[in-house]
């Protein structure tokens, strides 16, 4: 068996992280005319739709014969991790802005390795363990980099708790699926947890104060090239590789290695945004591709 073989769960998380970065930037191109919302319900509506079809083209029936067991963590897992854990991401971001928020994105990993640790059992290597921790640290040194706005204590709290649950939500998401994911197909999987998390985003959608004005700033033109090509490879390509990820490998070193997008984006924001990359920033990165080495290696 060849290296790339013996490793495929590590290179489609690897693969997520350098494809959610790319989306990301797409996404930082469509500026500010697309409310937060607006664009999830819209990724996950435009991800169903290319689901449907790839379904079918692989051979498989969109109503599989499995238990009512499996369809309801598979809902629930969509409903948590693609519909409610958004809501508070989005909430998150709008009360401590982008800086602070992709501070409190680094509890993702360690959310998912303490889970999956509990309920599923794995375990680490010490030099997997120490890989983990240098993509956290260089995680949290890139993103403290950037300057934060002086907020009171009471609306930090409230921003840590949201994002801190919206991160939390994600790795229950994940840690429920994984032993379904492991027996069905990862397509199949795929379409109905973004079906979940369609509905609950439409739900919220339709309950929202300012839906009309959301859903125009879904359809205005300036800039749909950049909306369609982000929610493209962020909603629907990402997604397959990092459940391919979790299906072919443990999902703590799944979420350990999907974690380093957080640097991809800062490379990627240099190369194409023309943002500065400091040599601390570098440093940063630098120190998070080792720890990518030592958990992948």
């Amino acid at each position: 068996m060849g290296f790339l073989e013996s490793h495929i769960g590590e290179f489609w998380a690897l693969m997520t992280a350098i494809t959610w970065s790319s989306a990301v930037i797409l996404f930082k191109k469509s500026g500010e005319t697309v409310h937060p919302l607006g664009l999830s319900l819209f990724r996950t509506v435009l991800a169903t739709v290319l689901f449907i079809p790839t379904v079918w083209l692989m051979g498989h029936d969109v109503f599989h014969e499995v238990s009512s067991t499996d369809y309801a963590i598979i809902l629930l897992s969509g409903l948590l991790g693609i519909g409610l854990a958004d809501v508070l991401y989005l909430q998150c971001l709008n009360t401590l802005g982008a800086s602070l928020t992709a501070i409190v994105d680094c509890l993702y990993s360690p959310s998912v390795i303490a889970l999956s640790m509990i309920w599923l059992g794995e375990t680490l290597t010490l030099v997997q363990f120490v890989g983990v921790f240098l993509i956290i640290s260089a995680v949290l040194s890139v993103t403290g980099m950037r300057k934060a706005h002086q907020l009171p204590t009471r609306t930090v709290a409230l921003g840590v708790l949201w994002g801190g649950l919206a991160m939390i939500l994600t790795a229950v998401s994940i840690v429920i699926v994984k032993p379904v994911l492991e027996q069905q197909s990862l397509v199949w999987v795929n379409l109905w947890r973004t079906m979940a998390g369609m509905v609950f985003l439409s739900a919220v959608m339709v309950l929202h104060p300012r839906r009309l004005a959301i859903a125009r700033s879904v359809l205005a033109a300036d800039r749909r090239m950049y909306t369609w090509a982000g929610s493209f490879l962020g909603t629907y390509v990402a997604v397959m590789m990092w459940l391919a990820g979790l299906k072919y490998t443990q999902a703590s070193v799944a979420a350990a290695l999907n974690q380093s997008s957080n640097f991809f984006i800062f490379i990627f924001a240099g190369l194409f945004l023309k943002e500065q990359l400091t040599p601390l920033k570098w440093a940063g990165i630098v120190l998070g591709i080792v720890g990518v080495l030592l958990v992948t290696l």
